[in-house]
């Protein structure tokens, strides 16, 4: 495994000058759950409640998705913050979203993923709000997750 500025076990793409790849593995026995381990050893489950077939002992993999919004956010917030020299003390998320589950059942030809997705992001700071805006701007424009949705699709809204 190689080591480079993203951190360990992300491998360089020959001949493409700051791509990189990153690899995991899931796990299913037969069933709705699966566990998910990186290459760096980190692990995280998804289930569904009871009532759709789960155990309710993890996030659906729908939650994740909004979850890893909020993380991903949080993660380009504080890039963004440090080279803009914004100073603030955390970020607290609120995030729900829809879905038709006609699609994710087959009962109908709409979409199975999220119809919409709304996050509320309250950023801790002293800062004027000028200088948040352009903190919001940047993250905004970078985040994977955010715009991973964005290009889906996803009627997305941040406040």
């Amino acid at each position: 495994m190689s080591t480079s500025s993203t951190g360990p076990n992300v491998a360089p793409v020959a001949g493409a000058p700051r791509l990189v790849r990153n690899s995991l593995q899931a796990h299913n026995e037969k069933g709705v759950r699966t566990v998910v381990t990186t290459a760096r050893g980190l692990g995280l489950a998804t289930d569904e409640p009871l009532g759709h077939g789960g155990t309710e002992t993890a996030p659906t993999p729908l939650e994740t998705v909004v979850g890893a919004l909020c993380g991903c956010s949080a993660v380009t917030f504080e890039r963004a913050a440090r080279e803009l020299s914004f100073s603030y003390d955390g970020i607290d998320f609120d995030a729900a979203f829809t879905l038709d589950l006609r699609g994710l059942l087959g009962e109908a030809p709409v979409r199975p993923h999220f119809q919409t997705v709304q996050m509320e992001a309250r950023v801790r700071t002293d800062e004027h709000e000028e200088r948040l805006a352009a903190v919001v701007e940047v993250t905004e424009r970078r985040c994977p997750v955010r715009n991973l949705l964005v290009d889906a699709g996803v009627a997305l809204s941040i406040g």
